[in-house]
């Protein structure tokens, strides 16, 4: 009985994806048939193949996945080393300095988004991938990371490194051998959070990219339309279809991993 309610609970939330693969594969007159169906009753590659050659979605599927990985891995960095500071290290001002960060998440996106489009456009940094991964890295999402890491740290016993410090290992041994073990959990955490965050990231690739061979693949959807400004329905149900398969796979790889960092997200 539990799985069959599971079952019914979930139906409605896998239903829009299979209309989406379904979509994929039929003709633009049986998007919008009278009665829907489901399946396509002549199905057809020609939408993925037109998909690719209507523009450079590979290399668009490209940027967005080199984007959000180094946005990840860099905001695990920063997290490490701030988070730690925040939590172990004695400094003038900490307290403050940390408050200030904090203040960044209270401010939306959009108020910061001309000052930094001012900022980087006067530093020749337009239309390039450089805003994409350093607003997020130095952003909310990064400040975001330095939070979840001093919270996460502060549960952790300082007498593991007292120990280590008696036995005359340095800070950055302590980092190494001692914090970035224990850490793995709430790293995964923010890696997966920060690569999801600039993987469906729309608003700043809209801003900063005018060339269509550096869009990402959120902006590259919003561009599958006609001369007049409509979209192209099967081409843009095929692209998202395609979309959707790196995020699968790497859910498929990791995803002992996305469910043990969902768990820890609601730690102190």
């Amino acid at each position: 009985m539990i799985y069959l309610l599971l079952v019914v609970l979930v139906a409605p939330l896998v239903f829009p994806f299979l209309w989406m693969v379904s979509s994929a594969f039929k003709q633009p007159s049986e998007i919008f048939a009278f009665p829907p169906s489901l399946l396509p009753e002549s199905p057809t590659w020609n939408n993925i193949v037109e998909v690719f050659t209507f523009q450079p979605f590979a290399r668009q599927i490209y940027n967005s996945l080199y984007i959000a990985l180094v946005v990840a891995l860099a905001t695990c960095a920063l997290s490490l080393l701030s988070g730690y500071a925040f939590a172990r290290l004695r400094f003038p001002g900490k307290n403050l300095i940390f408050l200030v960060l904090l203040s960044a998440l209270m401010l939306p996106t959009e108020v910061t988004l001309i000052p930094n489009f001012l900022m980087i456009r006067d530093m020749g940094l337009a239309d390039t991938h450089v805003p994409l991964l350093a607003i997020p890295t130095f952003g909310a999402i990064g400040v975001t990371g330095i939070f979840l890491m001093r919270q996460f740290l502060q549960g952790i016993p300082r007498e593991l490194e007292e120990a280590a410090m008696i036995d005359g290992i340095g800070r950055l041994g302590i980092l190494w051998h001692i914090v970035l073990p224990l850490t793995r959990p709430i790293l995964s955490t923010i890696g997966i959070v920060s690569f999801l965050a600039s993987w469906n990231s729309f608003l700043e690739p809209l801003v900063f990219l005018n060339r269509n061979e550096l869009f990402t693949v959120p902006l590259a959807l919003s561009t599958y339309t006609d001369t007049s400004g409509n979209p192209i329905w099967n081409l843009q149900l095929a692209a998202t279809a395609v979309s959707t398969v790196p995020i699968l796979i790497a859910y498929l790889l990791a995803r002992r991993h996305i469910t043990d960092s969902l768990a820890h997200a609601g730690l102190k």
